[in-house]
């Protein structure tokens, strides 16, 4: 009588997409220099907004060590090609020992000696942010209210009068 074999994988319920995919862009940030995925996805929060839309990551660089030295010896500091529109390359130049600094204190040692700027469009990493809504003229907001003036529940008014100016104010010409 054959005897059942257990499956390679067992199912625990639904997981985090971050967990699924957690190993495949690990490998694929390590052929790009990164040790973790720590400066990739923390990149807005690091160098600030002023940075966070203009410039991303692109490859982490680091010197070949010498056979003799010892891992627990002083390493030398990698260098960081960080993607960039033309802008903000001249500006990453200008300011590269401020941005090199906060790259520093967020891992706590010094990680980046250099910043290399890439005149390429920054890959976007999250969703783009929402578009803002057109302001409605006078008479499609009096519309809006009488369309919602029939509703007893504020709460489904509300969604419904926000639902109306979204659908009024579409600058797409969509209607």
């Amino acid at each position: 009588m054959a005897r059942l074999r257990k499956p390679a994988f067992v199912y625990k319920g639904v997981r985090p997409l971050a967990d699924i995919i957690a190993a495949p862009l690990s490998a694929a940030c390590r052929k790009r220099g990164f040790a973790t995925l720590d400066l990739v996805a923390h990149w807005p929060d690091i160098v600030g907004p002023a940075y966070a839309e203009t410039t991303a990551p692109d490859q982490l660089s680091w010197p070949r060590r010498p056979k003799g030295l010892i891992a627990e010896e002083e390493h030398e500091p990698a260098v960081l090609t960080v993607r960039c529109s033309g802008a903000a390359a001249m500006r990453l130049t200008l300011e590269a020992p401020q941005v090199i600094e906060r790259i520093n204190t967020f891992f706590g040692y010094r990680v980046v000696g250099r910043l290399r700027p890439l005149q390429l469009p920054p890959v976007r990493i999250g969703p783009r942010p929402r578009p803002r809504p057109v302001q409605l003229s006078p008479e499609a907001e009096a519309r809006v209210r009488a369309l919602a003036a029939g509703i007893d529940d504020d709460g489904l008014k509300a969604a419904v009068e926000r639902l109306g100016r979204a659908v009024g104010g579409d600058s797409r010409g969509r209607r």
